[in-house]
Formats: structure tokens, sequence, C-alpha cells
């Protein structure tokens, strides 16, 4: 029996060591792993360190960017009121420009209307305007046939031709050229005879 108890004692010493053995290498793995992850925590820590400071390098830069720009000022409301007046002044001298520009343009079309609208005749027999008779005998051999526009005048008509053709034109030869026509008779479209008299 003793024998049995020394056997027993022998072998539950030797399953204690085994199982000792076997917790220190499970404890010694489960330290492993520990310590790895400690590894990992620490590294990721550096890590954030790094970029905490270089977020306070790009911060201070920021402070130091801000502080090197000049100061703005801003536009007060009476500074507002002033620059509106301006614009204003501006807009209504826009405006005048306009309407002479546009009184300008107009004058220059009727100058330009009232000549591109007549058309020279070989002779004043061949071609009389509707609704005027033949030609009297003391005017000159050479006419030009002219279509009213509007504003046109005996006087304003006379003074064209005369500057254009380069010879006196009277508000007279047109009558005479143009029997029965009046100054306050004349229609747009209306077709008249002006004589062009030798230099």
């Amino acid at each position: 029996m003793k024998r049995i108890i020394i056997f027993m004692t022998i072998f539950a010493t030797l399953t204690a060591v085994q199982l000792r053995a076997q917790d220190v290498a499970a404890m010694d793995e489960r330290i492993k792993q520990l310590r790895g992850q400690v590894d990992d925590l620490l590294e990721d820590k550096a890590n954030q360190k790094r970029q905490i400071e270089a977020l306070g390098r790009e911060i201070q830069a920021l402070r130091e960017h801000q502080q090197n720009q000049p100061t703005t000022t801003y536009a007060t409301p009476e500074d507002l009121r002033a620059l509106a007046k301006q614009v204003q002044s501006i807009e209504d001298k826009r405006k005048i420009d306009r309407e002479v520009i546009l009184k300008e343009i107009e004058k220059l079309a009727k100058a330009v209307t009232g000549s591109s609208s007549s058309k020279p005749l070989r002779s004043p027999k061949a071609t009389p305007p509707a609704g005027s008779p033949d030609k009297p005998g003391d005017l000159p051999d050479k006419a030009i046939e002219h279509t009213i526009a509007r504003g046109d005048t005996l006087s304003t008509i006379a003074a064209a031709y005369s500057k254009e053709m380069g010879v006196k034109v009277t508000t007279e030869q047109i009558r005479k050229a143009n029997p029965g026509i009046k100054d306050d008779k004349l229609r747009v479209g209306q077709t008249i005879l002006i004589p062009l008299p030798e230099k």
C-alpha cells in the first residue's frame, strides 16, 4: 500500500507539474498577445502624437499668415450711398449721351435717305413724276427724281442737293419743275423732280 500511495503521490506531482507547464505555456502565449497589443497601442499613440504635432504646426503657420495679412477695411453705409450717387450720375450722363447720339443718327439717316432715294434721270421729259405736268421750257436739261422722306421740306431738299451736286439748287427751281407743289403738302413716298443747273 505504501507503494500505491507513493505511486499516486508521484503521479499527482507529475500531473501537477504538467498542468503547471501547460498553464505556464498558455500564460506565456497570453502575455505575448498582450505585449503585441500594447506595442500596437504604443505605435498608434506615437502616430497620433506625430499627427497632432503636424496639425499644431499647420495652425501656427495659419496664425502667422493671418497676422501678416493687411487689415481689411469695410465700406460704411455712407460710402455705399456716395457710390450709389456716383453711379446714378454716370447713368444720367449715359442717358443724355444716348439721346444726343440717337438724334445725330436720325439726322444722318434723314440725310442718307434723302440722298439715297434720288435717281438720276437722262431728261425730265423722259420720266416726269406722277401727277406733275411736263417740264416748263426755262428748266435745265438735267434733273434728278427724288422720293420724299419723313422730315423733308423743299428748303432741306434744295440745300442737300446743292451740297451733294456742287451746284446751286433753289426752292424756286424745284417749284418750277413741280408745278402746284407746296411745302405743307409734301407726302412721304411722293416723287418730285430736282432740276440740276449746269455749273
